[in-house]
């Protein structure tokens, strides 16, 4: 009787200990970070619910939204329609303004000069949020995107020069010789099609990002990686189906929504890893895969507590969804706007042909195609890779004329800065590429403020890898084909953790 009452006293004490931990967590640290930040001037609307913060309204804000039935017409402000609480917050709070989703207490940066001095924050205070490596942990795990300290700086030390330009240099071959394949089987469709045929380009684009990625990461091609892409395309989706995170325990409840990623997780982490133990048993020339594994061995031994086969997994589930998504989408839509706007086509054809002749690319010719570059910015302004620029304060920190407390996620919204007419001009909705004519420096009143691929120490390390791969794929494409938009094209851009078309994209294609 004695051991049954301790064990009771034991079980109600850890449930008073949880209920008040919930508490403390759920309730007063949320609470104590917004009076902080509203001593400061900082506000924003007040949470309405414990678990979801203001996750509600948010939904409610997007549910009134009057979408337009499709058409063809190109409309480039599609974060107002699936983001509208940022518009309506900022316009009733300001630039800089604080909100919550579930637990997470979020501070929303659009001042153009407090994200300057967040770029030029050197300091350690501000990491990567942990909900990157829990609620997208599927994806990221903690790999480079969604690390912090020195976890992060080991990881980089290991990546960052697989993609130095003489790296990157070196893999310009595979990247013409994998679209020129992709552009046979393009011209195959044009003639079997009477002279023209209808594309969707973006699945092409996307398995030849895909073969790319593999090739120079991992030495394999895309058919022998095809089942791990597909497999993260699905989480992807599912993960997109949520996307607010903050909210306690939600990625434990077992919907079926989580035990699909659940399961797609499990799937390809042991696929990962029948890649890694193939290439163990093999003598290769040394690539990413090959140093991702001498790396993992020297982190397992200097943190005790990383498991080295997960680090190998998380980095190149990185690698696998960061470094083909993004590229393909950017691809895809770089030729719809060039479809769209075809005297801009006629401009970067001219260009590519002035600078190759008739035939390929080379590395060093690409550096005269400045109408192609143009063209990329544009485009990777209008529709950013990633949706936010994410940090979290892991210790107080000052920024400007404000002390940002411990725990606060600072969110810096990519697309309402890189449509600011304030620091565009009033075209900041148009398609103009002219804008870059004389650099980034002169396109925008706030050079800080243009951020496809983040900024600071934290810079996407593959910009210079993408950079590249896009103007070989988009090079190649202006200079075999003339291309327009199929009349079955329907302009619906939506968010699925990167930005992308709803319905895909048609293209009616002839060769040159």
């Amino acid at each position: 009787m004695e051991v049954v009452l301790q064990i009771t006293a034991i079980l109600v004490g850890l449930t008073i200990l949880g209920i008040v931990s919930m508490y403390v967590n759920l309730v007063l640290k949320p609470k104590k970070l917004r009076w902080k930040l509203k001593q400061q001037g900082i506000i924003g609307p007040p949470p309405c619910s414990i678990l979801q913060g203001n996750i509600p309204q948010i939904v409610k804000m997007k549910s009134e939204i009057l979408i337009p039935p499709p058409d063809n017409k190109i409309h480039h402000d599609w974060h107002i329609i699936h983001f509208p609480h940022l518009q309506e917050w900022r316009y009733y709070y300001g630039p800089v303004f604080t909100y919550s989703t579930g637990s997470m207490q979020i501070l929303c940066i659009t001042d153009p000069d407090l994200v300057k001095e967040i770029i030029n924050c050197k300091s350690v205070d501000l990491g990567k949020p942990s909900y990157l490596s829990k609620e997208r942990g599927p994806l990221l795990g903690r790999g480079i995107i969604s690390s912090s300290g020195s976890l992060w700086e080991h990881q980089r030390k290991i990546i960052s020069p697989e993609f130095f330009p003489d790296k990157v240099k070196g893999m310009f071959g595979l990247m013409v010789e994998a679209t020129t394949s992709m552009l046979s089987s393009w011209e195959d469709r044009v003639n079997r099609s009477g002279g023209t045929a209808e594309i969707s380009i973006d699945r092409y684009l996307r398995s030849l990002s895909a073969d790319i990625i593999s090739k120079a990461a991992f030495g394999s091609s895309y058919s022998q990686g095809k089942d791990i892409f597909s497999k993260i395309r699905e989480v992807q989706k599912l993960m997109s189906k949520t996307l607010h995170v903050g909210i306690p325990f939600s990625r434990y409840i077992p919907t079926k929504n989580n035990r699909e990623i659940k399961s797609l997780d499990k799937e390809i982490n042991m696929k990962i890893l029948k890649v890694v133990k193939e290439r163990m048993g093999a003598e290769r020339e040394i690539d990413f895969l090959q140093k991702i594994l001498e790396g993992a061995r020297k982190c397992s031994t200097e943190h005790s507590e990383i498991d080295h086969e997960r680090l190998i997994i998380d980095n190149c589930k990185t690698i696998y969804f960061a470094g083909h998504e993004t590229t393909a989408t950017t691809a895809t839509w770089s030729l719809m706007l060039m479809a769209a706007f075809p005297h801009w086509q006629t401009r970067a054809r001219a260009e590519v042909r002035k600078a190759c002749g008739d035939g390929i690319p080379t590395a060093d010719n690409l550096r005269n195609m400045k109408v192609l570059t143009m063209i990329i910015q544009e485009t990777l302004r209008l529709y950013p890779p990633a949706l936010y620029v994410v940090r979290t304060a892991l210790q107080d920190a000052k920024l400007k004329d404000y002390q940002i407390p411990k725990g606060t996620d600072i969110q810096i919204p990519v697309p309402v800065l890189h449509q600011d007419p304030d620091l565009w001009g009033q075209d900041a909705f148009d398609f103009n590429p002219e804008r870059f004519a004389n650099g980034i420096a002169a396109a925008c009143k706030t050079p800080q403020a243009y951020m496809p691929f983040g900024f600071g120490a934290r810079v996407c390390l593959g910009q210079h890898f993408a950079m590249v791969e896009l103007k070989v794929i988009l090079s190649l494409i202006l200079s075999k084909f003339s291309f327009s938009l199929s009349p079955a094209y329907q302009h619906y851009p939506v968010f699925r953790l990167v930005i992308e078309p709803e319905h895909g994209v048609k293209l009616l294609l002839k060769r040159l």
